[in-house]
């Protein structure tokens, strides 16, 4: 099976006021669907108040040097391309926007 990332970077969310209990509650199910379907591999949202660092090579640390990485995101594994479209329209439908999907390459070490 093939493992695929949705995702959604933070600023894409625009949720009325008092409808957030509502985008949780149904983005909540979703993930309880995936679980009980046998697909969800992890899921989260990046914590935005912990600056993220860069860490090198030779192990020095310093400031982020690529594009922002913010939001939340789903890993699941699904037998087809189809099967994988269909759950990042759910997460969609209950995160109020749009969903970018990736598929992992497959290495037989990870």
């Amino acid at each position: 099976m093939t493992k695929y990332v949705i995702s959604f970077p933070s600023g894409v969310m625009r949720v009325p006021d008092g409808q957030w209990q509502q985008v949780v509650d149904d983005s909540h199910q979703v993930i309880r669907d995936l679980k009980a379907a046998g697909a969800y591999v992890f899921g989260g949202g990046i914590d935005e108040d912990v600056e993220p660092v860069t860490v090198a090579a030779d192990g020095a640390v310093s400031a982020p040097i690529y594009p922002p990485f913010d939001g939340g995101f789903t890993i699941i594994e699904v037998p087809t391309r189809e099967e994988a479209l269909h759950w990042a329209q759910r997460i969609a439908a209950a995160c109020r926007c749009p969903q970018e999907l990736r598929e992992f390459m497959y290495d037989e070490e990870s």
